[in-house]
């Protein structure tokens, strides 16, 4: 997985909510047809969304 296929999942997100890690958050999307989410953070500081990580949900 690159930088480029995860900005174009985020790009195509179809809903986030809060993770289980204060401050952090799910992006809901799909990659190849697949669900995935990916897991980020704000850096407000930075004015920047950090992406922790992507998996691929099972269904």
């Amino acid at each position: 997985m690159t930088e480029v296929d995860v900005r174009a999942m985020l790009e195509q997100a179809t809903r986030y909510e809060p993770s289980v890690v204060e401050g952090r958050f799910m992006i809901h999307v799909a990659h190849r047809q697949r669900p995935w989410i990916v897991i980020v953070e704000p850096d407000v500081d930075a004015k920047l969304l950090v992406v922790v990580t992507p998996y691929e949900v099972s269904e």
